[in-house]
């Protein structure tokens, strides 16, 4: 009798041939809460408890019991994140993800759920966040080390303070000296975003800006004034993904995952091959060829815009024009409410909050424009028609990172 490899004398196992199986079919996705905690200037709470806050309200927005709760997704918070906030929420998941590329996370995380949920893995997915970026900086709370670097490759940029936001200035100038694009232009992006807060009761920042005005602030890193810069907030907030089966039990109509992917670039700039194209290029290309959509489909976006070039790059690197044509494209109001292509309808990063990583917020107003609850805010098409796709592209570190999901009514 034949034995296991290795062991003589010891019979191996007998096994009757069974015929293959085909593969389960994968579920589809949809989103089935979605909400925001308290924001702006919100003094008092800690990170954790804008998380529960905005936890609450999602589950409450979703009509769903927290039972159904299978998986979690947090980054940014706690010892052992996701694990500490999944605690705190009192939540014990069996599936989890704590990501961290910078800004993109939470659409990152998003492909990574509903993967997760597709495949069964999962029934029902939380992603949640909660900052107190500008109470803490108030208070003179000291939580984060924003010294990028000190070991690893960026050791060699840290010493001759490379900021932040220098590296996207420089990455600006570059496609200024590229393709003409004018500080007026980087100026009208702002200008617009803060015409779309206007009518977004949660924005930080709603008096009217004109470009001069963009233009006139305070310088922070050439050719970067205040203005073209995101603001700092307070708050947090959520989005409960779920699997097909569970959406009956929802108390509204489902938005669904139609396609999503992600991709990265670079952590030095002198890795960076073109500092005129962002991975939203990658990104992109991969949600809208999962989705089977082309940008000609999209009725909005949502676009991370901590600075006024992320918006500008973004829009080309996800093919809304060409590549040197965003300045172009981001004149004469095309990013307004009820302009071409609505932009960051509740007033993005530049007006209406930004508490450290904005990725998720995306995906939240993304959300309620769908389902027609942007009250004044709320983007309609011809005869007053609900938007049928949208899009949420977040960026990460120094256009180190992007991640794109596209959502629909349908």
């Amino acid at each position: 009798m034949p034995g296991l490899p290795g062991l003589p004398g010891l019979p191996g196992p007998t096994r009757t041939p069974t015929a293959p199986t085909a593969p389960a079919p994968r579920r589809r996705v949809a989103v089935a809460g979605v909400a925001l905690s308290d924001c702006g200037r919100v003094d008092g709470p800690t990170p954790y408890a804008l998380h529960a806050q905005a936890a609450r309200r999602a589950l409450a927005d979703s009509g769903l019991d927290r039972s159904v709760i299978d998986g979690f997704a947090s980054a940014g918070l706690g010892t052992l994140a996701p694990i500490e906030v999944a605690e705190y929420l009192g939540l014990r998941p069996t599936w989890i993800d704590s990501t961290s590329v910078g800004g993109s996370t939470w659409e990152v995380m998003a492909a990574h759920a509903a993967d997760a949920i597709a495949a069964g893995h999962a029934r029902a997915v939380l992603l949640v966040y909660g900052s107190t970026a500008r109470a803490d900086i108030k208070a003179r709370r000291r939580t984060a080390n924003l010294s990028f670097g000190a070991r690893g490759p960026l050791q060699f940029e840290v010493p001759y303070g490379h900021t932040l936001v220098a590296k996207y200035a420089m990455a600006a100038r570059r496609h200024m000296h590229e393709y003409g694009t004018t500080l007026e232009q980087l100026a009208s992006v702002a200008v617009q975003a803060r015409a779309n807060a206007a009518t977004n009761p949660d924005a930080m920042f709603r008096t009217p800006l004109t470009v001069d005005e963009v233009l006139s602030s305070d310088m922070i890193a050439d050719p970067f004034t205040k203005l073209h810069c995101c603001i700092r907030s307070d708050g947090g907030c959520a989005v409960l993904l779920v699997a097909e089966d569970l959406v009956p039990d929802t108390a509204k109509a489902p938005v669904w995952i139609l396609g999503a992917g992600a991709s990265v670039s670079h952590t030095t700039m002198s890795q960076w091959e073109d500092f005129t194209v962002s991975p939203a290029a990658v990104s992109g290309r991969q949600a809208f060829e999962r989705a089977g959509l082309t940008p000609a489909d999209i009725d909005l976006a949502e676009i991370y815009d901590a600075f006024t070039y992320m918006t500008l790059v973004t829009l080309e690197d996800l093919g809304f024009c060409a590549k040197g044509e965003g300045g172009a494209f981001v004149e004469k109001g095309r990013l307004l409410r009820d302009g071409e292509l609505p932009v960051n309808t509740d007033g993005g990063g530049l007006s209406a909050c930004h508490p450290g990583m904005r990725g998720l917020f995306l995906l939240v107003e993304a959300v309620r424009q769908l389902r027609g609850e942007a009250g004044a805010g709320q983007v309609t098409k011809a005869g007053g028609r609900l938007p049928e796709v949208a899009l949420a592209s977040g960026t990460g570190g120094w256009f180190c990172s992007s991640g794109t999901v596209i959502l629909g009514r349908g």
